[in-house]
């Protein structure tokens, strides 16, 4: 494919001598996650601050680089395709489905002798924590008004049913992947990440199954009370349907069953 810059962040780039690829390869920048080094390759997370045209103000950015670092499947089973590619696929694929997550600056992918190499650019979600931390926070420091913790929990719903509407399953669902910002008002947003391992499924339940089965029985700081709430809100509805009920009950199953295990 040709190399995608998104249009706001075009001028930025530019400004910053980073305009092609090489210079985006060669830029020297402290790993913010130490290098992964599997599948053959290496792939490594920087961020960066750059400065904005005409402006004092600096916007920050993760760089994502790797270097024959490649996922296989049917349509690519010799030479595969770097996993930057098909986390750019997915990340463009959950915005055109309206699914609240990463906003792409740029990607590109090179193949030479060496092998393959690729760039994927995200901007920073300024303001925005983990959900994880998020709530490790209220049990360290004491948990918000119920009104911001209904409206995080709200947040959370309305982005797995956004997801699940689209037939999307995230497949790694954690509190870790799921971003939260609360606002000074209270108002709550999330975005998700990782999308790595996403996958097109047929129907809406089957990729609730599995991406509730994972939040539920990783998100231990909350209260029966906020799990329900969370169904309501993930269903759009007051009190639960006979459907409701039943994905209560399936979700409390699975989690005693993997529990006991």
């Amino acid at each position: 494919m040709r190399d995608y810059v998104k249009d706001d962040w075009r001028a930025v780039l530019e400004g910053n001598g980073l305009a092609d690829f090489e210079s985006l390869w060669q830029l020297e920048a402290g790993w913010f996650e130490e290098p992964n080094k599997r599948r053959g390759g290496w792939s490594g997370v920087s961020r960066c601050e750059l400065a904005q045209a005409g402006s004092t103000g600096k916007r920050g950015v993760f760089l994502k680089r790797q270097e024959n670092h490649k996922t296989f499947s049917w349509r690519h089973p010799i030479h595969g395709i770097p996993t930057f590619w098909r986390e750019f696929q997915h990340i463009m694929h959950y915005r055109d489905c309206g699914v609240p997550t990463l906003e792409p600056v740029y990607f590109a992918a090179r193949r030479d002798g060496s092998g393959h190499r690729a760039i994927l650019i995200t901007e920073e979600l300024a303001g925005f924590v983990s959900l994880e931390s998020l709530v490790a926070g209220w049990v360290g420091d004491g948990a918000p008004p119920a009104a911001v913790r209904r409206n995080v929990i709200g947040a959370v719903a309305r982005l797995a049913r956004r997801m699940h509407e689209s037939r999307i399953q995230h497949n790694c669902f954690y509190p870790k992947h799921i971003f939260v910002r609360v606002d000074g008002d209270g108002a709550a947003q999330a975005r998700v990440i990782d999308l790595e391992k996403s996958r097109s499924r047929p129907f809406a339940t089957v990729c609730a199954l599995r991406d509730l089965d994972t939040l539920n029985r990783h998100a231990t700081e909350w209260r029966r009370s906020d799990r329900l709430r969370f169904l309501l809100d993930y269903l759009g509805v007051e009190r639960l349907s006979r459907y409701g009920r039943w994905l209560w009950r399936r979700l409390a199953l699975r989690a005693g069953t993997k529990r006991a295990r």
